[in-house]
């Protein structure tokens, strides 16, 4: 690949593709919603015809989970209308689409890792929006990479490390829900690997986060410790937060078909976190 064109390219999954692009002599044409509306089928037409890419990496996405239960139709819009005119261009290009979806899309039943053979199910209209994203891009662009990808942090913009930091700097006792579990992912942990699966031509759908799970309450327990505050983190349930949305109790995802067709394994959650603090200067 000698040029991609980048879609969401402020946020924090677009940033650090952006650089790992940029750091393999690949020119990256970076655009985000000022540059190009992917909800609108005109502007995704002209904005790919102008940018002649030979891949479209779509990090554009709505993530405000507790607001889609009443902003559905926005919510659609980004995460399955824009996929949509974006796999239309892809496909008319004859070029492949990566997208990323979330693990959301799941129920949280299991006791186990999803794998990409389990049947979503999803509890919020977030995760509706996801799954209906996911569909388009498969059903319409025959060049496709759809990866879910979970809890996902980076640099600049808010995440949930920078909310522990938040937290803790303001008050010497936390609570955090310790009865939800997924895979905290490090943006520019699967960068990388994201950019070396576009250009094996291994269409499909993958799972991508670092290894090992936890709940939100070992997580934030781990980012007081990383850093030496001496804020008490106390594990509580999710009914002490009422949300709009309902989240999985159980979402982490199975990254195994993904490492094991580029051959190399992700960094433990813990690494990718304490690394992320220091990039942070916390």
């Amino acid at each position: 690949m000698k040029r991609i064109l980048v879609t969401g390219a402020r946020g924090q999954l677009g940033q650090d593709i952006c650089r790992t692009c940029a750091a393999r002599g690949i020119d990256v044409v970076a655009v985000d919603l000022a540059e190009l509306d992917i909800t609108s089928k005109e502007a995704v037409g002209e904005g790919v015809t102008r940018a002649r890419p030979e891949a479209i990496i779509n990090c554009a996405a709505y993530n405000a989970v507790d607001d889609a239960e009443t902003e559905l139709d926005q919510a659609l819009l980004v995460n399955a209308v824009g996929p949509r005119h974006l796999a239309l261009a892809a496909e008319r290009a004859g070029i492949p689409l990566m997208h990323f979806s979330s693990d959301y899309v799941f129920d949280g039943l299991k006791t186990t890792p999803y794998t990409t053979a389990d049947r979503p199910n999803p509890l919020s209209a977030y995760g509706r929006s996801k799954l209906q994203g996911e569909l388009e891009v498969q059903n319409l662009a025959p060049k496709h990479y759809v990866v879910r990808l979970s809890w996902v942090f980076g640099a600049g913009n808010d995440n949930f490390v920078r909310k522990v930091l938040s937290w803790i700097r303001d008050s010497s006792k936390v609570r955090v829900v310790d009865d939800q579990i997924a895979c905290p992912t490090y943006t520019a942990d699967v960068s990388p690997m994201l950019v070396d699966l576009l250009g094996t031509n291994t269409y499909g759908l993958y799972h991508l986060t670092n290894q090992g799970y936890c709940s939100r309450y070992a997580w934030a327990r781990h980012v007081a410790s990383a850093v030496g505050r001496k804020a008490t983190v106390k594990a509580t349930g999710s009914g002490t937060f009422k949300t709009p949305a309902t989240r999985p109790a159980f979402s982490a995802l199975d990254s195994s078909t993904l490492v094991e067709l580029l051959g190399r394994q992700m960094p433990s959650w813990q690494d990718a976190t304490e690394r992320f603090l220091i990039e942070m200067g916390v």
